[in-house]
């Protein structure tokens, strides 16, 4: 793995341990022996240590992860036949949001994700997973078609969130997103929203009005990033590891909470560690979901989305 995180560090100074003896071994031609085992014992040991202990801001790294699994990746590793759409029919085409139609195990459904991108011109062609409001327009389209044609939709979240480019907002960044919640909220299919890594603010909960909402065990969902709330409460970004800690943004806070459903396990270190366990995990608990959502009536559908949403929060009386 080329990208380490700052917390692995002691753990990588034992990988790299590994690699010179596996290479010394190589120029011998004797196998390592029992020095390798004990290494790759305490290697494994200590990465268990460190991840049954990750603080918040820690899991936010991860999320963050550049080798991370993303849209396509799970798109191409749980489905089949899958199709994609473009254009918002309005405006234009935007490469932070894909979805086309696909098969899960024979069962068409509609798959709308957030897409990163692997390396700088990927990113800046994909806006590091921030959409425009025509990325939205055009996800809302493709939910409308999968409501005509009755197909369950499956959204896979990952944004730090909307694009803010002056272009986005005098093109109605803030409607569109305001558009799709509403349309979303009304819509008579079984939705299903995974996050994936990174579930920032309004640009995520844009396709993630959901009769269930899943998260990775070290993704994120947030009203704001741990940096902007520091920035904004703190003036400091310094303090985003302790923004992290009040913003509750992590899978197992949300949980407990009732924001979310299920907290899908990772591999051990991550997603990006081992992709095909984690899009397995993944495929399952789509395939979980809808089969519970199958028999679910049009209007009951509805109606238990709204009352989802409804009884979030804390509210007083003055």
């Amino acid at each position: 793995m080329s990208a380490w995180l700052e917390f692995e560090k002691p753990v990588l100074e034992i990988e790299q341990q590994i690699e010179a003896l596996r290479a010394r071994s190589a120029e011998r031609g004797v196998p390592a022996g029992a020095e390798l085992q004990e290494l790759e014992s305490r290697a494994d040991q200590l990465r268990r240590e460190v991840y049954a202990q990750l603080t918040p801001y820690q899991r936010v790294q991860v999320a963050k992860h550049p080798q991370r699994p993303y849209s396509l990746d799970y798109i191409s590793k749980c489905f089949s036949d899958w199709m994609e759409l473009h254009g918002d029919r309005h405006f234009g085409e935007d490469p932070a949001i894909v979805g086309g139609p696909a098969l899960l195990d024979e069962r068409p459904v509609m798959v709308i994700g957030q897409q990163k991108g692997r390396g700088t011109k990927e990113n800046l062609f994909r806006r590091f997973g921030m959409p425009n409001p025509e990325g939205y327009r055009k996800a809302l389209r493709l939910m409308q078609l999968a409501d005509r044609f009755a197909l369950p939709i499956v959204t896979l979240v990952d944004t730090p969130g909307a694009y803010p480019g002056l272009g986005a907002e005098e093109r109605g960044q803030a409607e569109a997103i305001a558009v799709n919640l509403r349309e979303m909220a009304r819509l008579g299919v079984p939705i299903v929203t995974f996050v994936i890594g990174e579930g920032g603010s309004g640009g995520a909960l844009a396709i993630a009005v959901s009769d269930r909402v899943v998260m990775f065990e070290n993704s994120v969902y947030s009203v704001i990033s741990p940096e902007g709330c520091a920035a904004i409460l703190w003036r400091d970004g310094k303090k985003a590891p302790q923004a992290a800690e009040a913003l509750k943004l992590t899978a197992p806070d949300l949980e407990r909470l009732g924001v979310i459903d299920e907290t899908l396990p990772e591999p051990l270190g991550g997603a990006h560690r081992d992709p095909d366990v984690a899009a397995a995990t993944l495929k399952q608990s789509i395939l979980r979901h809808l089969n519970a959502l199958s028999g679910v009536s049009r209007e009951a559908l509805i109606e238990r989305r709204l009352a989802r949403f409804r009884v979030m929060g804390v509210y007083r009386e003055s």
